[in-house]
């Protein structure tokens, strides 16, 4: 025997279906253009590739994180990387520092990082208890954490030829001066030609030029 249900119950039963599909469409960066369109961006003509610095200062600005880092003195920079030559490029071996404007220079926080800095006071890993033996490692990283750099973070670490990548890193800014973004750089070296015959020149990208754009927006 069939049942049917009424206009308004079907009403709510599909609102309540799309909700999750709703939701997680809102938890999407915004596609990634070439690293050109940026405000903040090197440029290296000879080698075809253009890598630009793309910061989230702002939480309400980068809502689609699961957790609120910037809250927390972590810095979501989004690094966006634009091969336009002919052969592809591997990030195996890239190191992206921030630079502070007191040449204060930040890699990028672990997983590990973040987690410490959002649920816990201080690392204890490898540490030992006085007299008991006991070695002292990290809480398990959030699942939030996890799931925003899956979401966020560089699928892959191959910049296929005539292609654009990006992903989100975060640096803790937690004891430099404020504004920590003014006079700093994103500073970027050893990215290699897929087959590790060719070293690309190091990028450096000022933040400045972004800050710039974010003042004429307030205008």
């Amino acid at each position: 025997m069939k049942s049917y249900l009424p206009l308004a119950a079907r009403t709510v039963l599909t609102t309540l279906l799309l909700c999750p599909l709703v939701a997680a469409a809102e938890k999407k960066a915004p596609p990634a253009k070439p690293a050109n369109q940026y405000a903040a961006f090197d440029a290296h003509a000879n080698e075809h590739v253009t890598i630009a610095a793309e910061p989230c200062d702002d939480q309400k600005k980068c809502d689609f994180f699961r957790l609120p880092y910037v809250a927390h003195s972590l810095i979501p920079i989004r690094i966006i990387i634009t091969n336009d030559g002919d052969t592809a490029l591997s990030l195996d071996e890239a190191r992206m520092q921030f630079l502070s404007a007191n040449n204060d220079r930040l890699p990028a926080a672990t997983l590990d990082d973040i987690n410490r800095r959002l649920f816990t006071f201080r690392s204890a890993e490898g540490t030992r208890l006085p007299i008991i033996p006991i070695t002292i490692h990290h809480a398990p990283i959030d699942k939030k954490i996890t799931q925003d750099d899956n979401d966020f973070g560089f699928a892959s670490t191959t910049v296929q030829a005539h292609s654009t990548v990006a992903g989100y890193l975060f640096y803790d800014v937690k004891e430099l001066d404020d504004p920590p973004l003014q006079g700093a750089q994103i500073y970027i070296k050893m990215i290699y030609t897929l087959d590790k015959k060719h070293q690309l020149f190091a990028f450096s990208i000022p933040l400045d030029k972004w800050l710039a754009t974010q003042h004429q927006a307030k205008k």
